[in-house]
């Protein structure tokens, strides 16, 4: 039983992993014509209104008490604040840099994670976050070479810490369905971002631009199967392990930002996502040992 559900995750991280590669591409196209936190409030509107389609379909009972608690939590954590942070970032950052900052979300789990008493600092996650690291500062070189502006860096690695601490949270508090937690989260992070882009002036307008459709229509499908799998993932292994799927995905980002947003793709960037792979191999693919401690606590967000 133990090594079905270490192979079920394995699958859903690395699938959530290569999917999420187009997720801030997305974003920088659907910025290009919408304002940030509208573009964001409405991808994640539409979002969850399909996600809560399928919980009824499913006959997903709705979560109560610290369930219903822990779902609001990690929906105005993650998709409120980390969300609302990394879409503005994208107005200046290239999808492939901004996606390259992730690298840094498996340390910062590790730590909260360890400060908040939910895991140990363990060797391998150690190093696995440093070779990851070291990928991550040699695919930057490049990017860095240009001006870089304050603000939007300020603000991506800001998401970097809400993604980290939405992890825990979602550790912390009893097991939800994924449509379910999804649907509740992404509502309230909905909420929080429209709460945001109202007093600031943002444009409420709807997309006009075809590009723009087709971007935000794979923010909310490809990116619900994302945050499905993520939580799926989140139910069977610990917090900091599935982080890594944060340094994974930049390899998938850069290749298509290359493509589609004339990111400069150098010999850097390659030997850096090369770093990166093994870094995540350490970090997260090698099964751990027998009686380790990457066995599932019980707690977090349930799987189908």
């Amino acid at each position: 039983m133990r090594a079905s559900s270490e192979r079920v995750a394995l699958a859903a991280f690395l699938a959530q992993s290569v999917l999420a590669g187009g997720n801030a591409v997305g974003v920088r196209f659907s910025n290009r014509e919408l304002d940030p936190l509208w573009g964001a409030a409405l991808r994640f509107l539409l979002a969850a209104l399909a996600l809560g389609l399928i919980a009824a379909v499913l006959r997903v009972p709705l979560p109560r008490g610290r369930a219903l608690a822990g779902a609001l939590l990690y929906g105005a954590v993650t998709f409120g604040a980390a969300f609302g942070l990394i879409y503005v970032a994208l107005v200046e950052l290239h999808a492939g840099f901004g996606q390259i900052l992730f690298g840094l979300v498996p340390l910062a789990t590790l730590l909260l994670a360890a400060a908040q008493g939910q895991e140990r600092l363990r060797p391998s996650a150690l190093a696995g976050a440093v070779v990851a690291l070291a990928g991550v500062a040699l695919m930057s070189r490049a990017p860095l070479e240009e001006s870089v502006p304050a603000l939007s860096l300020a603000a991506a690695l800001g998401a970097v810490a809400c993604f980290a601490q939405g992890a825990v949270v979602v550790r912390r508090f009893p097991p939800v369905h994924p449509a379910m937690a999804n649907a509740l989260g992404m509502a309230t992070g909905a909420v929080l971002l429209l709460a945001l882009a109202l007093p600031t002036g943002s444009s409420l307008a709807l997309p006009r631009a075809g590009e723009t459709w087709l971007a935000v229509g794979y923010l909310v499908v490809v990116g619900s199967l994302v945050f499905a799998l993520y939580v799926l993932v989140l139910h069977r292994w610990e917090a900091s392990r599935t982080a890594f799927g944060f340094v994974l995905t930049p390899v998938v980002t850069v290749l298509l930002s290359a493509w589609l947003d004339d990111e400069p793709l150098t010999a850097g960037l390659l030997a850096g996502g090369a770093l990166v792979l093994g870094g995540v191999y350490l970090g997260a693919v090698r099964r751990p040992r027998r009686g380790g401690v990457y066995a599932s606590s019980g707690r977090g967000i349930d799987g189908p």
